[in-house]
């Protein structure tokens, strides 16, 4: 990894997310961009600012893009001012649900007989790759996009699929994360579920009671060892290992056992040649939904007897679905190269039924040479990498 770029509710980029990470900073707010007046959650972690864009990046006026367009090229440009000189050969990123937002607004509009110009920028901004190709022209890169909709492992899928093509020698550099924007659709959705929370999310907590939903955009430059010596490129870190299982058990919850999460990780040990005792820490999945927490909670305690440090960062900023593993990647990075592990915050009480040295409350000082980052979600589908200094 030469570069990474990054837009959450913990920051604008690489400098400005380790600081919040430290400080254990607690990003959820009330929800602004719709009404929430009728839905028992009314929090979300959102990105409230970013630098503004020029027409020139935003190859269009920026008001008419969707924000997750406007956080793509901010993650895009972040990358680019790290690593000028990574060129992709091909991108691969993760999300979930596109230009949700605009895609609503389109079908109402046809509901109710409305027309006007605002409905070819709601359809031209719905597609999930157009973010992508806003980032690509921005930073003036012309690759081939592949996207990744696997629920909410898709940002760690895109970074293991982009490592599995430079390990097979197919490319030598690939772009890849993912993103996400919140939507009323989405926001909604999960209310209904009542899988999100009214109060604080407090993931692996014993009185957990559910998710925040959040947002954001990350890219990471992959490149090939020896391609990356040539040019003289920065190496932040590498991808070690990449596992991943579906267990197939039910639409929207784990199978009880925890044996997909449990597959995700061991394979993605093998993938790197490493035994568990080698993983210093653990970025989990960690919802704070009853049914997630346990079965992850019960698979790291099976995996991991040495019981590595483990935290979600979701207790800091919510979930961003699709975009969730390529941002919590980039927290890993970061943990890895400043020497601390990101707190879980909100925890309060242990939950009995596993084991696990939470990273409770605030950040803590280590120095571990390789981490471990979770994504499970809906359907079953479990993925995890293992990210190592260089």
């Amino acid at each position: 990894m030469t570069a990474a770029g990054v837009v959450s509710p913990l920051g604008v980029g690489l400098e400005d997310t380790v600081v919040s990470l430290r400080r254990g900073h607690d990003a959820v707010r009330p929800v602004t961009s719709f009404d929430v007046s009728a839905t028992r959650s009314n929090t979300a972690g959102q990105v409230l600012e970013m630098p503004p864009l020029s027409r020139g990046q935003a190859g269009e006026d920026p008001r008419r893009l969707h924000p997750a367009g406007r956080m793509m090229i901010t993650a895009a440009l972040e990358l680019q001012r790290a690593d000028p000189g990574f060129f992709p050969e091909a991108a691969i990123i993760g999300t979930t649900s596109g230009g949700m937002t605009y895609g609503e607004a389109f079908f109402r509009s046809l509901l109710k007989g409305e027309a006007g110009p605002k409905r070819g920028t709601w359809l031209a901004n719905y597609a999930a790759q157009k973010p992508v190709l806003d980032a690509q022209r921005a930073a003036g890169w012309r690759v081939p996009s592949q996207i990744i909709a696997n629920a909410c492992a898709s940002g760690t899928n895109a970074i293991g699929h982009g490592m599995n093509l430079i390990r097979s020698g197919q490319r030598d550099r690939v772009l890849c994360g993912g993103y996400d924007a919140i939507s009323e659709l989405v926001f909604v959705g999960f209310d209904s579920l009542q899988a999100a929370t009214a109060g604080k999310i407090r993931p692996f907590d014993r009185d957990r009671t559910g998710l925040v939903l959040g947002e954001g955009a990350a890219l990471l430059a992959l490149e090939e060892a020896e391609s990356a010596a040539r040019r003289g490129a920065p190496v932040l870190a590498e991808i070690a290992g990449y596992g991943i299982s579906t267990d197939n058990h039910h639409l929207t919850q784990p199978h009880p056992s925890g044996e997909g999460p449990y597959l995700a990780m061991r394979r993605a040990l093998e993938s790197a040649g490493l035994a568990p005792e080698a993983i210093g820490y653990i970025n989990a999945h960690g919802t704070a939904t009853t049914f997630n927490d346990a079965t992850e909670g019960a698979a790291i305690a099976r995996l991991f007897p040495h019981r590595p440090p483990v935290s979600s960062t979701k207790s800091m900023m919510g979930h961003s679905l699709g975009a969730a593993g390529a941002i919590e990647a980039v927290f890993t990075l970061l943990a890895l190269r400043h020497d601390f592990l990101p707190p879980n915050i909100n925890y309060q009480n242990a939950d009995p039924q596993w084991d696990l040295d939470i990273v409770a409350h605030e950040a803590r000082p280590a120095r571990i040479s390789r981490a471990m980052s979770n994504s499970f979600g809906f359907g079953g589908t479990n993925a995890a990498i293992i990210l190592q200094k260089s």
